[in-house]
């Protein structure tokens, strides 16, 4: 799967994609990424991409021109535009599971500042994503997020499918049970005992009695 970032920051995108599982899935071409400038659309020799808000308002918005313009420059590789907005449907799962099923590229447009002209939302976005209910300080730790979490459930990007399988907020109102690992004893703090009989049955039967309800 292809994911385009308009971004500020192209070098947050990629520092986080070039390390680890991700960097892994890189070089394998399961996911690739590709980082958009958004300054090199500006058509100003200032590289100016915000201004000031009509009818008055603190703060400065992104303009609708470089968007535009960032938004041509892919072509047939723009595919589906998701715009990360407070306002827009908020991420789980489910929509995780919706979004990795896409057969198109999907171009993610991140917000800084005030936000971003209405008309954006308007006329050149599919989607409109929130993250969650609150604030954070750029769209670019929301898109990268989001990235992530529709690339693990791209084949291939985890390897183990039966790991993915039993990971949280597969189902719908349970998450994962807890987990451990060596030593089997910490400061008094011991592994519960089912877990190292090595009775698979009644292990399985502790893990479906620890999973946790959302």
């Amino acid at each position: 799967m292809r994911f385009n970032f308009i971004t500020l920051f192209p070098e947050r995108i990629e520092a986080f994609f070039n390390t680890s599982v991700p960097g892994k899935a890189l070089d394998k071409k399961i996911i690739e990424i590709h980082t958009i400038q958004l300054r090199d659309f500006a058509g100003n020799k200032h590289n100016r991409v915000d201004d000031t808000i009509y009818g008055g308002g603190p703060g400065m918005l992104l303009q609708i021109g470089p968007i535009y313009r960032a938004l041509e420059s892919l072509g047939e590789n723009k595919g589906k535009v998701i715009l990360l907005s407070a306002s827009g449907e908020t991420w789980n799962q489910e929509l995780a599971n919706e979004f990795a099923h896409f057969k198109e590229p999907i171009t993610f447009l991140s917000g800084y500042y005030e936000g971003i002209d209405g008309r954006v939302s308007e006329h050149l976005v599919d989607r409109e994503v929130a993250l969650g209910n609150y604030v954070i300080s750029s769209g670019d730790i929301a898109a990268i997020c989001i990235a992530d979490c529709i690339s693990r459930l791209i084949p291939g990007y985890l390897g183990k499918i039966s790991s993915l399988l039993e990971e949280s907020h597969n189902e719908s109102d349970v998450l994962e049970y807890p987990q451990y690992t060596k030593p089997r004893e910490f400061m008094g703090w011991k592994v519960p005992d089912v877990l190292t009989d090595g009775n698979h049955k009644e292990i399985d039967l502790w893990r479906e009695a620890n999973r946790k309800k959302k």
